[in-house]
């Protein structure tokens, strides 16, 4: 379709592979619904169609794209700036944001710059090659081979990130239950949000506290449900000065390394005993609860330090893990477990 003249609806599906019209009525309704589709698409991506008449002896309406309108000028990619924007694209492993880092990379591949098959979608990108048949100063001269082996990732698995992120750049204001460290209790917050970002292995959410009426960071493994966008887009602005690092830095708890008491079924779960400590009933001290757990489970003690995503890893051994403290743990667990079974678990007792 980037073409000097319209192109009729008829004329490109006799040009375009794919694109046959067809013979009966469905088939053409067919057509026309997949060329509908693929118009919206176009735009959708930046691609401007314009319309006008497929030639002066006819009032049929014809399509064409200017190439001039959406071309890009060549990329001329110093190494190092290669280098940033391969590392970046196969930074994610979350899938929301893989699809549009692979499309990065193929945009990148397009342009002279070598990604390897795998580096697409949060696989491997190398950076760093210079091919000796090139200028080193274009984005010809980069390959992406230097750092062959090195995967880094950024991984986004909380189920609150998505939904914090799309209300951080649509800037609208969100409602969501979060359990503070150490306790049992979850609180709603209604937060207009600032920003997301990464500290020391952790996702936070910075913004404004509405109830509280301050700023606050909010650490999105310890949010307890969804997250509901509530408002208008673009009722949230940013203060100009606003430092998120800063805010997270400051504001951030101190990990607090506590000790989980589970019971874990005989002849499973390996990779949770693999850091645990087994626990013998006969060596709990009198003046604490004898705890009451299946014959066919262990009792072990396993360290950590952030309740929510613990939890989530002991919700997917399902029946064969029980927590029997601390009870915040244990309710977290229980928690994602009734919302797991839907309606048939309410009303049940923890």
């Amino acid at each position: 379709m980037a073409t000097s003249r319209f192109l009729a609806v008829s004329e490109l599906g006799e040009l375009v592979e794919g694109y046959e019209p067809g013979v009966t009525a469905e088939e053409q309704d067919a057509f026309r619904r997949m060329f509908e589709r693929d118009k919206a698409y176009l735009r959708e991506i930046g691609i401007p169609l314009e319309t006008g008449r497929g030639s002066v002896f006819s009032d049929e309406v014809g399509y064409r794209i200017h190439r001039g309108d959406y071309a890009l000028p060549d990329l001329a990619l110093a190494p190092d700036e290669a280098a940033a924007l391969a590392l970046a694209g196969s930074l994610w492993s979350v899938a929301a944001l893989a699809g549009p880092a692979a499309s990065a990379l193929r945009k990148l591949a397009a342009s002279g710059v070598s990604v390897p098959a795998g580096g697409e979608g949060g696989g491997t990108a190398t950076v760093g090659e210079t091919r000796p048949d090139a200028d080193a100063g274009g984005a010809a001269a980069v390959g992406l081979g230097m750092l062959d082996g090195f995967e880094p990732r950024v991984d986004a698995a909380e189920p609150a990130f998505e939904a914090c992120l799309a209300a951080v750049q649509t800037g609208r204001v969100i409602r969501f239950p979060y359990r503070k460290v150490g306790d049992a209790e979850v609180v709603e917050r209604h937060v207009e949000p600032w920003g997301v970002l990464s500290w020391r292995g952790r996702w936070y959410l910075v913004g404004h506290d509405l109830h509280r009426g301050a700023e606050r960071v909010f650490r999105l493994s310890r949010v307890a449900g969804a997250v509901r966008l509530v408002g208008p887009a673009g009722a949230v602005v940013v203060p100009a000065d606003v430092d998120l690092s800063a805010m997270v830095s400051a504001q951030a708890p101190a990990e607090r390394v506590r000790t989980a008491t589970l019971a874990v079924r005989q002849g499973t779960c390996h990779a949770l005993r693999r850091g645990a400590q087994a626990v013998s009933t006969g060596c709990i001290p009198p003046a604490r609860p004898r705890p009451v757990f299946p014959a066919d489970m262990d009792l072990l003690e396993r360290t950590f330090t952030d309740t929510e995503r613990f939890a989530r890893w002991i919700v997917g051994s399902g029946p064969d893990v029980l927590v029997l403290d601390p009870p915040e743990l244990r309710t977290a667990v229980i928690d994602r477990l009734r919302a797991a079974a839907g309606p048939a678990a309410e009303g049940e007792g923890r």
